[in-house]
């Protein structure tokens, strides 16, 4: 048809204007601005996904524009993802039916996750850990105001109850007896004893229970615990590491430092304190990441020590 025709006329009958197909033809095996740009995303994506396989499209984006000065929307992320078939590898649980209140104290929080100040409602739990063939208890507590683990404590057995008398003890002296705080819990047989109802009846602090069976009554710290033990798991080898509380150490002093959090808008618990105007100046953002990496660095240096691999692993990411 080339042969028989001439562009002009090809062009004439298509309505095409001859110097634009010229154009066109010229651009034909080129990548312009708006391709470069996606295999950059496309090629930082993939870097990410390998450094955080539990991460989804939403935070990996998170993570690129901290490090990068990249623009892109997260659409653009969520379309380069589903082309090179990135996806998290944490897999979601289905909840069941809603049980009973607690007889003597009951869900008084009721979906109201709104606390205006720190320390003002804080769930805690208990979530089991499999290191090197043994099962481990591990009981934490979370401030809802920023999502910062403010203690954590592993025990050594099944059903001990001192990990949960230690997060006790550690909240009591953080908070400022003063200021009613809301502790809000599941049902379980610690929670749930006298003893343990005693030990915080003088420090101004009212307690609240999830509904029997009914996780998604204490949705926040379900949440963590159906992705925290993955990302443990996934993104930082927590199985290649002799002592589970060094490495439990690090990771909280990671997560409330480092990990950008969708609910803060893709920021860390203690820079979203920070920026509050609470806890310490604005100036000093980064004194907080500074001495983590500080710490990090003399683990590090301990070359006897086994675990150092895990220190190293948050100083190549974060330098």
């Amino acid at each position: 048809m080339r042969n028989e025709y001439s562009i002009q006329f090809l062009c004439s009958l298509m309505g095409v204007n001859r110097s634009g197909y010229y154009k066109w033809r010229k651009r034909q095996g080129k990548i312009n601005q708006y391709g470069q740009k996606r295999q950059q995303l496309v090629s930082l994506l993939k870097a990410q996904h390998n450094r955080f396989p539990s991460y989804g499209y939403h935070r990996l984006a998170a993570v690129i524009r901290n490090e990068t000065d990249l623009l892109f929307s997260d659409n653009l992320v969520h379309k380069c993802c589903r082309q090179c078939s990135i996806r998290s590898k944490i897999h979601h649980y289905k909840y069941k039916k809603t049980g009973r209140e607690n007889t003597f104290y009951p869900n008084t929080v009721a979906g109201k996750w709104n606390a205006k100040r720190p320390l003002e409602l804080v769930v805690s739990d208990m979530t089991i850990l499999k290191h090197k063939g043994k099962l481990h208890e591990w009981v934490y507590v979370l401030d809802t105001f920023n999502n910062e683990i403010i203690s954590h404590h592993l025990g050594r057995r099944h059903g001990d109850p001192r990990p949960y008398y230690q997060c006790l003890e550690d909240l009591k002296q953080k908070k400022d007896e003063q200021m009613p705080t809301i502790l809000h819990t599941d049902q379980g047989a610690v929670y749930s004893s006298r003893a343990f109802a005693k030990a915080h009846e003088k420090y101004n602090i009212f307690r609240s229970m999830s509904r029997a069976g009914t996780p998604t009554d204490n949705p926040i710290i379900e949440s963590v615990n159906g992705w925290i033990k993955q990302e443990m798991r996934l993104d930082f080898d927590m199985e290649g590491y002799s002592d589970l509380s060094l490495f439990l150490d690090d990771f909280v002093r990671y997560y409330n430092i480092f990990r950008p959090a969708y609910a803060l808008n893709y920021k860390s618990p203690i820079q979203f304190k920070i920026e509050q105007g609470l806890g310490c100046s604005v100036r000093n953002v980064t004194k907080h990441r500074l001495k983590a990496l500080d710490k990090l660095r003399a683990r590090a240096a301990i070359k006897i020590q086994k675990d150092c691999r895990l220190a190293v692993l948050f100083l190549r990411r974060f330098i």
